[in-house]
């Protein structure tokens, strides 16, 4: 499994690295939430996943957090105030909720029309679940 994954990322142009553990992601997804509400999360979200896949950063660290805020262009002191005090928990345990009330766990996961296709695949997978589903390719753009 870890070598599709490498192979996608590779594929996809995205960072890996050699991880050997893996770390809690759960207040990098509540900050991830604030980053989003700050229009920084696509910035925050892109440095999140290099820290964590491509360099082995453990992102439940308060620490890293706080420098991958800065670096996405967040506030370092308003990013920790979010941390300390979880401003975002029930935001994200909505989330889950959601995730676990459709029966998601892994990621990523694509649903259409109760269809699912979990892991990382490559484009044309995805591409056949929707053409499968009768969604059409757009043309033009």
């Amino acid at each position: 499994m870890k070598g599709r994954v490498i192979q996608a990322a590779n594929e996809a142009g995205l960072p890996f690295g050699e991880r050997d553990r893996t770390f809690n992601s759960r207040l990098a997804q509540e900050l991830g939430k604030w980053a989003e509400s700050n229009d920084k999360g696509d910035s925050f979200h892109h440095a999140v996943f290099s820290a964590y896949f491509a360099d082995g950063i453990n992102i439940a660290k308060i620490p890293a957090l706080l420098d991958l805020a800065v670096s996405a262009g967040l506030s370092r002191r308003e990013a920790e105030l979010i941390l300390v005090e979880r401003t975002f928990k029930a935001d994200v345990d909505e989330d889950w909720l959601l995730s676990k009330k459709n029966g998601i766990t892994a990621v990523p996961t694509f649903v259409l029309n109760k269809e699912r296709l979990v892991g990382a695949q490559p484009f044309e997978m995805l591409e056949n679940l929707m053409e499968m589903q009768g969604v059409r390719k757009r043309t033009g753009l």
